[in-house]
């Protein structure tokens, strides 16, 4: 953990408002050959496409209105609702009336219209850095009425952009004083600082580990097998290996830092395998799954395209899962890829009442 590019050791021993630390989270979750479900790996630190599913959704029942009471499909329009229920109980010092706020990094961001699309949800204010400051170890909003306090922030904005006093000092998309203000316990955020831990790849391996040690429980849901390269065994079985295996950098996301061995050239592999021997803490490996398929249109016909589910869970008062989710697609055919990065689309998921 030490090693993780996302453990913050300015937070060890730090106590967040109601022992929450991770509020939103995105579990990616597959189906193999044998039909078995497996757990591919956890978005803990700013989770991103629930505007999707519920965009999603409400395409489908303007398509198809009779459809979903004829059918007995659960709601998932709450989940705006919902994680606004949870932000309000995070708030320091249980303020009454909290003012709750979604931090983007602005309108390049590629996620950009999510922040717009649940802040309006929410009916909360949408702000940039420069919307905020820091006065006395509190936070204030800058508004034409004057300067408004704030409690609670969503944040959609990595660790190392949050404050240019504690992390990257080149960071204008943060708020000076913000870390001196959330170590006061003036203001919760949303997720903790250092929950990126959670999505580092190499401590997805020690997950089950965790649950056992904890919880004195075998996890329900399997994690898939994997290789951790700066094992020496492993590291030597994925050198010798690597046309047959998923290769992944331990802190990447959007499907960027992958390599997929059974549909890489031998130039790409000789590339990943250099990578990994160069800094193997950073990469491990697991082997290619077959991922399920479900049919789906192309722009002239339909075929069958590879899938995952990423559900999303809430955890304020009580942990809340979301009866849907966001059912990726890796929109080219037989690619295992499904990230909208990196050109995959999304499906409505439908779970129906009375399934459990």
């Amino acid at each position: 953990m030490l090693s993780a590019r996302h453990f913050r050791k300015e937070f060890v021993n730090f106590e967040v408002a109601r022992n929450i630390y991770i509020h939103i989270c995105g579990t990616d979750i597959i189906r193999d050959a044998d039909g078995q479900y497996l757990v591919l790996e956890d978005n803990a630190r700013c989770p991103s496409g629930v505007s999707y599913m519920l965009e999603n959704r409400r395409a489908l029942k303007r398509t198809f209105p009779k459809s979903f009471e004829a059918i007995g499909v659960r709601p998932v329009e709450h989940y705006s609702d919902e994680l606004l229920r949870v932000l309000d109980y995070t708030s320091p010092n249980s303020a009454p009336d909290p003012t709750v706020v979604l931090l983007t990094p602005g309108v390049h961001n590629s996620a950009y219209f999510e922040h717009t699309y649940l802040a309006r949800q929410m009916g909360i204010q949408i702000v940039e850095g420069r919307d905020l400051i820091v006065r006395d170890q509190h936070v204030f909003m800058r508004t034409t009425l004057g300067l408004q306090p704030v409690n609670v922030i969503y944040r959609r904005v990595d660790d190392d952009f949050l404050d240019p006093t504690v992390f990257r000092s080149d960071s204008t998309l943060g708020v000076p004083g913000l870390v001196d203000a959330y170590r006061a316990g003036n203001v919760s955020l949303a997720n903790a600082i250092g929950t990126g831990v959670a999505d580092d790849k190499v401590m997805y391996y020690f997950v089950p580990q965790m649950i056992k040690y904890y919880l004195d429980q075998d996890p329900i849901l399997p994690n898939v097998d994997t290789y951790l390269a700066n094992e020496d065994k492993d590291r030597a079985y994925i050198l010798e290996n690597i046309e047959k295996l998923v290769v992944k950098s331990a802190n990447e996301a959007g499907g960027y830092g992958m390599l997929v061995g059974p549909h890489s050239t031998a130039e790409e592999c000789n590339r990943f395998r250099k990578l990994v021997k160069a800094e193997p803490r950073n990469y491990v490996a697991q082997p290619t799954i077959s991922l399920s398929r479900h049919p789906t249109y192309t722009g002239s016909e339909f075929a069958g395209r590879h899938i995952d589910l990423r559900p999303y869970i809430l955890y304020g008062e009580n942990p809340v899962v979301i009866p849907g989710g966001l059912t990726r697609v890796a929109l080219r055919e037989n690619s295992l890829v499904v990230n909208s990065s990196q050109g995959g689309g999304s499906k409505d998921t439908w779970v129906l009442y009375g399934d459990e």
